[in-house]
């Protein structure tokens, strides 16, 4: 597999330092509102990473934290008018809520900010040690000129970043350059901890360089995450843990871009701010989202709008039904099969191939997506006249297994219907059988008008829940 790395700005060949093994870390979100569009991108884009690389037979280990300890945490706590961590843990709670409706898998470990204090404490104590940091007045700033790659990363010179940098009226800084690491408390009612430099709070960018290296060690394979994070938290995150640690600290990086909300940048002053909670309300399901999400290559910016949203639930709707045929044709038909299917089945693998091909070349889930579809096509056309049970059966494996990969088709269909319906049915089937063709009609429109899709079928009537 082939992924473009941020750092050298090219393709490279996946080689991980244990083969057979990938420790992965994603930035997770701040906790302190719903998560929004631009949000579900990595989340979504990550989670699959992780999924196709295990479907390649690859033991991942996935970290994604929460960022727990914020300002922002801290203002909204004031406007709820509830404590900081009440306001982290209802948060939490609603992204696992979000996340599972876009098919986001747990992470094998959640870690958060405040669950991993000490261990952040000794790492800015090391980095003081070191004469990578200083404390003033109880704040500690790292010395971003001291670390001699600072700016490989996002690729910028440092003396372009000097002349953009400013030192707030309340800092103390050695250079306007040096970030914090950490933050002495400035209003009682903060969140706070005892350290060896009074009551504060760490820097955000410190957190990720301490919960990478307590769970992954000091190199990890994979560091991902929105393209808005590679600077300045990335470019911080490298600086402070090669300082610390001594070695590389992460072999590959991959960043999602951005996403646009109707062709411009999303902002709450334009009143074209999402969040998935709201997306879902207007009537689009989490693997509709996902589908968005996965339909363009995540390295291209991708526009957020109501029409992609219809397209992408249309399509998806094309994957169901596929699906929901395969299943009914399992229930009605018998027998083994045939030397053709057997033939036709074989000539699957092209199409599990040309996916293989789309994902090994950069996560090309766009692509990835094409070939599900290919494979859908031949499907539905040597199923057209019906099929053995075992042909209808490894049909839907061969088409399952792609979509798991891509966290699509994970929802369990519910096709049955409450006694009233079901007997509209089998009047239909009747008014059909005597050839009152209109009753027939009248039937499945009133029913379409209550969300199922009659279809008829030389298997009998399939019954579809829209």
């Amino acid at each position: 597999m082939k992924i473009y790395n941020t750092m050298d700005r090219k393709k490279e060949e996946f080689v991980t330092q244990t083969p057979g093994e990938v420790k992965m870390y994603v930035c997770g979100p701040t906790v302190y509102n719903f998560f929004h569009i631009g949000n579900a991108r990595p989340l979504v884009v990550f989670d699959t990473m992780r999924k196709y690389l295990e479907y390649r037979g690859d033991k991942v280990t996935y970290v994604q934290n929460f960022t727990d300890v914020d300002d922002k945490i801290i203002n909204r706590s004031r406007e709820e008018g509830i404590s900081a961590p009440e306001v982290s843990e209802k948060y939490i709670k609603e992204y696992f809520n979000d996340a599972q409706a876009l098919n986001v898998r747990k992470a094998d470990v959640h870690p958060r900010v405040s669950q991993t204090m000490d261990d952040i404490i000794q790492f800015v104590q090391d980095l003081i040690d070191k004469g990578y940091a200083y404390e003033v007045d109880g704040d500690v700033y790292y010395r971003a000129r001291k670390f001699e790659g600072y700016g490989k990363l996002s690729g910028q010179n440092i003396d372009d970043l000097e002349s953009g940098a400013r030192i707030m009226i309340e800092e103390k800084k050695e250079d306007p350059l040096d970030f914090a690491l950490w933050k002495k408390r400035k209003e009682p009612d903060e969140i706070a901890w005892e350290s060896p430099w009074g009551m504060g709070r760490p820097g955000w960018h410190i957190e990720c360089s301490t919960m990478s290296r307590k769970y992954l060690g000091d190199t990890i394979d994979l560091h991902a995450g929105g393209q808005d994070l590679m600077f300045p938290h990335h470019e911080n995150e490298i600086a402070q843990s090669e300082a610390h640690n001594g070695c590389t600290f992460s072999k590959y990086w991959m960043h999602n871009a951005y996403i646009t909300v109707n062709n411009e940048k999303m902002s709450k002053s334009k009143g074209n701010f999402f969040t998935v909670r709201d997306i879902r309300e207007q009537g689009y399901d989490g693997e509709t989202i996902r589908y968005f999400l996965l339909s363009g290559h995540y390295r291209s910016p991708i526009n957020f709008s109501e029409e992609l949203m219809e397209q992408s639930k249309q399509s998806l709707a094309r994957m169901q039904n596929a699906k929901l045929n395969l299943e009914h044709l399992i229930e009605t038909e018998e027998g083994t099969m045939t030397d053709e299917e057997k033939k036709t089945l074989e000539g699957f693998d092209k199409y599990r191939q040309q996916f293989n091909e789309a994902m090994d070349d950069d996560l090309n889930t766009a692509d990835a997506i094409s070939a599900v579809f290919e494979l859908i096509t031949a499907i539905n056309t040597a199923v057209i006249d019906g099929c053995s049970k075992e042909f209808a059966e490894k049909s839907l494996a061969c088409m399952q297994v792609l979509c798991d990969v891509l966290g699509l088709l994970q929802q369990e269909n519910d096709n049955s219907v409450d006694d009233e319906i079901q007997k509209l049915v089998d009047e239909r089937q009747e008014a059909r059988k005597n050839k009152d063709f209109a009753r027939a009609d009248e039937i499945r429109d009133e029913l379409k008008a209550q969300g199922i899709t009659l279809k008829d079928t030389p298997q009998g009537v399939q019954i579809i829940k829209d």
